[in-house]
């Protein structure tokens, strides 16, 4: 049986020279590749096409996704025709050279895979405490998976059959997608191999408080979407953030106000969770990722709240 044939899409803002690295690590591994440029203000533009990638520019008059960038590089493929499977890739990531064979060879033996994903890893771990999270957030478990990440190879017959990306999500679109298809019969499988690596770039506290926000928004638009049962999509995350960053803070302050100065004891559930977490996170970590269900929290009841106004995110809409 031949190798299905592949080709990528990459898509980035601003990325600099990640777009330039991204693009080479593609050279020889895929048989087109195209690049989505959503509103770049340097020479992203330029650095594709001098890397001979197909360049889509989209109109700003509309706002930019991450998923809406995803799907124009599909239609752009599809003009020509398009190839079995597509490797999606954002342009902060460069790919490893061993993904493509080995994803391939996945979906020649398996038809009814739609989704193939890897290990994706930072490049630079140790560079500070939240990248570090990030690396270990990317190491998923191998096998058959609910959903992938923004890097993933894909069936353009099953993406098509469900209609690819939703334009309208600015976070958690590939798990939006992953659900349609595993509803239509396919399969998302990560496999254990290395696929991309990422550079995250995070080195500061308010660069961790807007993605955990976004994190918390992309809980509750996917809960509403697909949290009932059986799937119950973020819907668990959805009720730790809230009750850590919203029902607890909450609870506290109005009954040590109400009642008594000794419900402010309720506080000690903070200090407590953090050192649960230490034992197996670090002292760092576990003070992090307790103190992120606040901003998670925030970005969750802001996207309620707006929904129920008619409003669109005030959050970048855009990774």
């Amino acid at each position: 049986m031949s190798a299905p044939e592949v080709a990528a899409v990459v898509i980035g803002r601003n990325e600099g020279a990640h777009l330039k690295a991204c693009l080479a690590s593609l050279d020889g591994e895929v048989g087109r590749v195209v690049y989505v440029d959503s509103g770049s203000t340097d020479d992203s533009v330029a650095v594709g096409l001098a890397a001979g990638a197909e360049v889509v520019e989209l109109d700003p008059a509309l706002p930019f996704t991450a998923a809406r960038a995803r799907n124009a590089g599909v239609d752009a493929l599809g003009e020509i025709g398009l190839p079995e499977l597509i490797q999606f890739i954002d342009g902060d990531c460069t790919l490893v050279p061993s993904w493509i064979a080995t994803a391939r060879a996945a979906f020649a033996t398996e038809p009814k895979l739609a989704v193939a994903c890897g290990r994706r890893r930072e490049r630079h771990p140790d560079a500070s405490v939240y990248t570090r999270m990030i690396d270990r957030e990317w190491d998923t478990p191998v096998g058959l998976a609910r959903a992938c990440g923004g890097d993933s190879m894909m069936r353009s017959a099953a993406f098509r059959q469900v209609g690819g990306f939703d334009p309208a999500l600015i976070a958690g679109e590939e798990p939006d997608l992953c659900i349609r298809l595993r509803a239509a019969g396919w399969k998302v499988r990560r496999l254990d191999a290395e696929m991309t690596r990422h550079d995250a770039g995070i080195t500061r506290f308010t660069q961790f408080w807007q993605r955990a926000r976004r994190a918390g928004h992309a809980y509750a638009e996917g809960a509403a979407r697909h949290g009932a049962p059986p799937e119950q999509h973020y819907a668990p995350q959805l009720r730790r953030c809230l009750l850590w960053g919203a029902a607890l803070p909450l609870a506290t302050l109005v009954l040590t106000l109400a009642i008594s100065p000794w419900f402010l004891l309720l506080a000690l559930a903070y200090p407590l969770q953090i050192l649960r977490l230490a034992r197996s996170r670090g002292l760092a970590e576990a003070a992090l990722l307790t103190v992120g269900k606040i901003a998670e929290a925030q970005g969750a009841l802001g996207y309620r709240l707006r929904r129920l106004g008619g409003r669109r995110s005030s959050l970048v809409e855009y990774k």
